[in-house]
């Protein structure tokens, strides 16, 4: 595929790292500094321009361009710039990334004919909020085509080891001492694994209460540190489902826009160092959940360390730099993509997926899901079809609520789901395998 990036900070450069194997990539930016950096490290053609110009496109106009991804840090250019890249250039898709969600996503599909629109602080204030429901999980993930969830759990550390057959989920994860694997029936599961059920929510909340000794069984009470705009919108999130929250901000500004916003309803404290008295003075070790909002990953897990010495089992750090995914979920931290990584990630699965298969990734992208539904015109309905032998592989099949394992020859009927997890390391071979069913 010919691709152009607006935009070469960070999720522009980690879009364009994955993008540069197998495709044609263009990075458009002013910041002939941070075009120098991703040159240096990757196969692409670095293009220093205005993206709200349109001569900067003029090298581009007897190109087809199948993808448009704009990702620069203000909205209104992303806007602008889409609009002047697809008057000057044929372009089969756009993507857009916005920071602000006062935007009306449907109107600016369909006036500006944008394909899909990213709202990063959306999406970490929805995988936050969502945690609510499930005191006992670390993860969830929700799917288009059925109501199964994918849910993850970290086992406590003096559960005794144990074998779990349900008829209603599958065990489809799981990660072991920094190291992931699919699992074959019969695993057992130990003291302190990150275990990922996929199946019926209840039967797997039935089993986490087993699994994670945590003494909350309810969410009610939570603290949001950090009042920059990621942690308003969480907060925002929180208060929307009736949660009480306390937003703890040390920049008294931020603490000002942060009460305003929040229109008086969750209490703002302003503590004027970073002490860890803070939690004792203001009482927030009697929070049911934890977040620590800020936009520094290290100051995060601090965070998130003096709150579970305070005594908060639930804890949440944001989470926008991947080589500290094993460190937090080593330290017993919940980890919840930030607005970067929720924007690349969201990028990347809607590239992937297809009006027929869907694609998400899950445990820190270590792993991956393909879904393909047979819907009544499918050609596949009454075929037969032979499995895929690969190591680090489960394939399912969804038939009316239940779970079969995929065999040989199995006969795919109407309504169908066909479910692949796998590592990402063998994702490849997986996803020409459910393509070409």
């Amino acid at each position: 595929m010919n691709i152009i990036i607006a935009g070469a900070g960070k999720v522009g450069f980690n879009l364009a790292k994955t993008l540069c194997i197998g495709h044609n990539v263009t990075v458009i930016d002013k910041n002939a500094q941070a075009l120098d950096s991703i040159q240096e490290s990757l196969d692409i053609l670095p293009l220093r321009g205005d993206v709200e110009d349109a001569n900067t496109y003029q090298s581009f106009i007897d190109q087809r361009i199948d993808l448009f991804i704009a990702v620069t840090n203000i909205d209104n250019v992303n806007l602008v710039a889409t609009m002047i890249a697809d008057a000057s250039l044929q372009i089969k898709k756009k993507f857009v990334r916005l920071q602000k969600h006062f935007f009306q996503k449907e109107i600016l599909q369909q006036k500006l004919d944008i394909d899909t629109v990213i709202f990063p602080r959306q999406l970490t204030s929805h995988a936050v909020s969502s945690l609510l429901q499930y005191p006992k999980a670390n993860n969830v993930k929700f799917f288009k085509y059925t109501n199964y969830k994918l849910i993850s759990v970290m086992v406590s550390s003096i559960v005794l080891p144990q074998v779990i057959h349900n008829e209603r989920f599958k065990i489809v994860g799981i990660e072991r001492q920094k190291h992931f694997f699919i699992p074959k029936d019969d695993v057992e599961i130990l003291p302190n694994d990150l275990v990922y059920f996929f199946g019926d929510e209840n039967e797997i909340k039935s089993v986490c209460h087993k699994l994670a000794f945590q003494n909350n069984t309810a969410i009610k009470r939570c603290v949001v540190f950090g009042g920059g705009e990621l942690g308003i919108t969480i907060a925002k999130s929180l208060l929307g489902v009736g949660r009480s929250v306390k937003l703890v901000e040390k920049d008294l500004q931020l603490c000002e826009v942060a009460d305003e916003e929040l229109e008086g309803k969750a209490s703002i404290i302003n503590y004027k160092y970073g002490s860890h008295d803070v939690f004792e003075d203001e009482g927030l070790e009697n929070a049911d959940m934890f977040i620590a909002a800020t936009n520094n990953d290290e100051y995060n897990i601090i965070k998130c360390l003096e709150a579970k010495e305070s005594g908060i089992d639930k804890v949440v750090a944001i989470n926008n730099e991947m080589e500290y995914y094993n460190l937090m979920h080593s330290l017993g931290i919940i980890v919840v993509r930030g607005p970067k990584m929720s924007a690349y990630n969201t990028i990347m699965e809607e590239i992937s997926s297809t009006g027929v298969v869907i694609q998400k990734s899950y445990c820190g992208a270590k792993a991956v899901v393909f879904m393909r539904k047979i819907f009544p015109s499918s050609k596949l309905i009454g075929k037969q079809f032979k499995g895929l032998k690969t190591e680090d592989c489960l394939l399912l099949l969804l038939r009316e609520d239940t779970i079969y394992l995929f065999e040989d020859k199995s006969i795919l009927q109407e309504g169908d789901l066909v479910v692949a997890f796998t590592t990402a390391k063998r994702s490849a071979k997986v996803k020409e395998w459910i393509y070409e069913l």
